[in-house]
């Protein structure tokens, strides 16, 4: 539409973008006033951008004129996180669709928003490599909506989620300015930040993905067995076994006879099904596979299928792409929920979701990301049978808050978007739902950038988390928290520190800092062999957790270095710690001692602190524990480390993350000008 056709202010906007830009005509904006989730008020227009510089102009007039906006992909979201708000801007990425440049050579890929999953995975498959991350969606999503939703997939448990992925983002961000983060730029990850913020701290432009060489081999294997639990078993006692498969899904009895009603798949009629995928080179995958056929088999399965041929592995995989269109067949609307649960939980999820649905009368298929314990409850319904719409809304939000109290998340990777919000109580205490505000409202203060998503509206309620609490303080940490507690209340300045090996020879400050030394905090906390996650306090030297974890026969990706594991962290010396980080304990500059993550290897649910925390040098928080990834028998060591930096100079946008954190500039003032 031209500007001389568009109606009211809007023409101000249309004038500085791109020719057909902008669409307010009310037949067009009907079909924009929804995503995969929910229906709302159709926005008051849609700015189809075709360059960065039509997102930055809508970000600034929004910013002028007081009205919100919503970033759009694909619209696949099934949360509500991509429906705009009444009266708001639907800012639609989707022609941003250019893969720019494929660097085989340093394993990148830069592109923009609007390329599709699968595109950007055909481009790459005959140069011999690919993007992980494959949502099931992967079809129509795009990139940036991926980033946005932290996006994960079936190739996840072995290669992590997209922010394991992303090394830079071109943003928009709330106040109009361009700006470009990396991890290599010294400070607090902002782009771990950024990723899975749901278009609330900014609009992607660009991203720098990771690219992976293809492995040499892949196998296949089906197995049915004659009760999901069984199956739920033996999935933890494959991954306990030192198998990390690529994929490893399960579907239930009754989603198997939904698809062969849609077509058939050829899976065994049993009340579970597994689908175990591994890769890697040759003779790996084949010692691999021959693990998991004896796994299986002491679990009961039967009727075992392998195939390592491309064609054979497409036939296996069928019946599971199908799972969803099989799903949509049963009625007219399907509410796909995601959980998530530790692994040896899973059992108990099964249980309780089944009885969730029967109670409720509810009809339920399950499919399952079963290797990282990540569930999907598919309830198929009738919109327009609104008491069923009503059973269906609090099921769901049963299941979820089921898998919570199992120590897991309401999220694993489709986001909370609008629908979710308030399920956040139950997962995170008053002070870390005010934490994230504070983050929102330091990049967002006017609030324009996808509002009324991910977070609750205060006031918090106290009492209402039911996820289970990490294991208690130690006498050391508390003793930590209690010294901050203390410095705070008099407003005195800290200097935080483990060992003191990272730090710069020459402090400006020192003498007037009080020293909150975290090499006191030595434990292990949990071993967790069932889960295969560990959780170790950050006051520990590198060299006493690889012997301690040595004798337990039991391993870490940690690298060889000197110091405390706090310390790597804090420093940003590690750069694959983000892959291998799964929670993190801390505490404020208040006292306040908050907790992210737990034993689950997805969580998309609120935005990752603990990533957030790397390369930020205790100006942020003081990190007392942390949560990894495991391994049932000891692992090389991880190189190589980043060249040591004298910690950092922050940029304005770590200047607003600090702000959030600590605005009276108390813990180790003098990275930000402060003594």
């Amino acid at each position: 539409m031209t500007p001389s056709g568009v109606s009211g202010g809007l023409a101000v906007l249309a004038g500085r973008l791109s020719p057909g830009a902008l669409l307010d005509d009310p037949a067009e904006l009907a079909a924009c006033g929804y995503d995969a989730a929910v229906r709302l008020a159709p926005p008051r227009a849609v700015v189809l951008a075709a360059c960065a510089s039509d997102v930055v102009e809508t970000v600034r007039w929004c910013g002028r004129e007081g009205v919100p906006f919503t970033a759009r992909g694909a619209g696949t979201n099934l949360c509500g996180g991509a429906a705009a708000p009444a009266g708001g801007i639907l800012l639609s990425t989707a022609r941003l669709d250019r893969i720019l440049e494929i660097d085989t050579g340093r394993g990148f890929a830069l592109v923009e928003p609007g390329v599709v999953n699968l595109a950007l995975q055909r481009r790459l498959e005959p140069l011999g490599f690919f993007y992980a991350p494959d949502p099931a969606s992967h079809r129509v999503c795009t990139i940036g909506g991926n980033i946005g939703e932290n996006a994960g997939g079936p190739r996840c448990l072995k290669y992590g989620v997209t922010v394991n992925h992303v090394l830079g983002l071109e943003v928009v961000m709330p106040d109009g300015s361009l700006e470009r983060f990396s991890l290599d730029d010294p400070g607090p990850e902002v782009v771990c930040l950024l990723t899975g913020s749901e278009g609330t701290l900014g609009v992607v432009t660009k991203a720098w993905l990771r690219i992976l060489p293809a492995p040499e081999a892949v196998e296949t294997f089906l197995a049915g067995f004659d009760s999901l639990s069984a199956a739920m078993e033996c999935v933890g006692a494959v991954i306990s076994s030192g198998v990390i498969p690529r994929s490893l899904e399960s579907l239930d009895r009754s989603t198997v006879e939904s698809v062969d009603q849609y077509r058939l798949s050829g899976y065994p009629k049993t009340e579970a099904v597994l689908l175990v995928e591994l890769d890697g080179p040759r003779q790996d995958v084949a010692r691999e596979a021959a693990k998991v056929a004896e796994v299986c088999a002491r679990f009961g399965a039967r009727e075992c299928r392998r195939a390592t041929e491309a064609a054979d592995r497409e036939r296996l995989w069928e019946g599971r792409r199908g799972a969803y269109p099989a799903t949509t067949r049963l009625a007219p609307n399907v509410l796909v929920e995601d959980g998530v649960v530790p692994r040896d939980r899973l059992p108990e999820a099964v249980r309780r979701v089944r009885e969730i649905a029967d109670r409720h009368r509810v009809r339920t298929s399950l499919v399952f990301h079963a290797g990282d314990g990540n569930l999907h409850p598919n309830i198929s319904y009738d919109e327009r049978d609104a008491e069923e719409v009503g059973r269906v809304r609090v099921a769901g939000m049963e299941m979820l808050r089921a898998c919570v109290e199992l120590g897991g998340t309401v999220s694993g990777e489709h986001g909370i978007g609008l629908e979710k919000r308030s399920a956040l109580a139950w997962m995170f205490d008053p002070g870390a739902l005010e934490l994230f505000s504070r983050i929102k409202e330091a990049f967002d203060p006017a609030g324009l950038a996808n509002p009324g998503k991910v977070l609750p509206e205060r006031p918090f309620p106290a009492g209402a988390r039911v996820r289970p609490l990490p294991p208690p303080l130690s006498d050391a940490a508390r003793h930590v928290v209690e010294r901050v507690r203390q410095c705070a209340s008099e407003r005195r300045g800290m200097l935080v520190s483990g060992s003191g090996s990272r730090l710069p020879a020459a402090v400006p400050g020192k003498e007037g800092l009080t020293p909150v030394v975290t090499a006191g905090m030595r434990s292990i906390l949990d071993l967790d062999r069932s889960n295969c996650v560990a959780t170790v306090e950050a006051g520990i030297s590198l060299a006493s957790l690889r012997l301690e974890l040595g004798t337990r026969r039991w391993g870490l990706r940690l690298p060889d270095a000197a110091g405390t594991l706090g310390g790597l962290l804090a420093s940003g010396a590690w750069p694959g710690a983000r892959d291998e980080l799964l929670g993190m304990r801390i505490a404020l500059v208040d006292g306040t001692v908050l907790d992210f993550g737990g034993k689950v290897v997805k969580n998309v649910a609120g935005y990752d602190i603990p990533k957030l925390l790397l390369g930020s040098w205790g100006s942020l928080a003081v990190i007392l524990d942390a949560t990894f990834r495991a391994y049932p028998e000891p692992v090389p060591a991880v190189r190589p480390l980043r060249p040591q930096a004298a910690a950092f100079s922050p940029g304005p946008w770590q200047r607003r993350v600090k702000a959030a954190f600590d605005p009276s500039n108390l813990l180790n003032p003098w990275l930000h000008g402060g003594a």
